[in-house]
């Protein structure tokens, strides 16, 4: 009798494990399920936001394609005789002639500089005008080399960085005071910045690698569109994700 009944216990014992382990491997079978689906869904969000960084980058490369078109439509005619050119990839109007621009170690403009904003800036704003929904920000740069006086290196890294930044604020200045409009001087003062680099970036002689210190100083405005913040913000939010 002892022996049915170790039979039956065991038989019974033999059921509700193979009943648990059913159950485990359900559970775990809807986890996997579970998971699976969390992988696909966010696999598809990477998907689309990479399909919006794409289309984001070729709105982004029209726009620069445009702004520069008309950017040399407007003044090819005029960048010879200014001593400047307009770099196509950065949307940069750079003015390259030093001894036109400043005195040396003054941050006040030149009277001939005068001239050439007095002829370029009312111009520029009505070129960007046509895009102020695709531009976040203009700059407007300063640069120098990396020699003041009998300085060099560190020394005179900040005695230019105050010039670069004096100038650019002194051009600012001089263009705002070109505008007849309350709304071309309100836009200014909303999206333009004077910037100092110093001689943080320097021109370099393609050959030697030298620095060219005339090219060095110079002043450049450049136009930041909107789309790059686009990008990313989207890029920020799937690095966010992924943590």
């Amino acid at each position: 009798m002892s022996t049915l009944n170790r039979m039956f216990r065991s038989k019974r014992t033999n059921k509700e494990d193979a009943e648990h382990w059913i159950g485990i491997s359900d559970m775990m079978s809807g986890l996997m399920m579970l998971f699976l689906f969390m992988a696909v869904a966010y696999m598809y969000y990477v998907q689309v936001e990479r399909e919006n960084i794409k289309e984001i980058a070729v709105a982004y490369k029209d726009t620069q394609v445009e702004i520069y078109n008309d950017l040399m439509k407007e003044f090819g005619g005029d960048l010879e005789r200014w001593h400047a050119e307009i770099e196509r990839n950065t949307l940069e109007v750079t003015f390259n002639n030093p001894e036109v621009l400043f005195s040396t170690g003054s941050p006040e403009l030149n009277s001939q500089f005068k001239i050439i904003l007095s002829d370029f800036f009312p111009r520029y704003v009505a070129v960007l005008n046509r895009y102020r929904n695709a531009i976040e920000e203009i700059r407007i740069e300063g640069h120098t080399s990396s020699d003041w006086g009998t300085l060099h290196g560190e020394q005179a890294y900040f005695p230019n960085m105050a010039l670069s930044q004096g100038r650019t604020r002194s051009v600012l200045e001089h263009v705002m005071s070109l505008l007849t409009t309350g709304v071309d001087k309100e836009w200014v003062r909303s999206n333009f910045a004077a910037v100092g680099y110093s001689s943080s970036r320097r021109v370099l002689d393609s050959t030697t690698q030298a620095e060219d210190a005339t090219l060095s100083r110079r002043v450049n405005f450049r136009v930041i569109t909107n789309s790059e913040l686009q990008i990313r913000n989207i890029i920020e939010r799937l690095d966010g994700n992924q943590g």
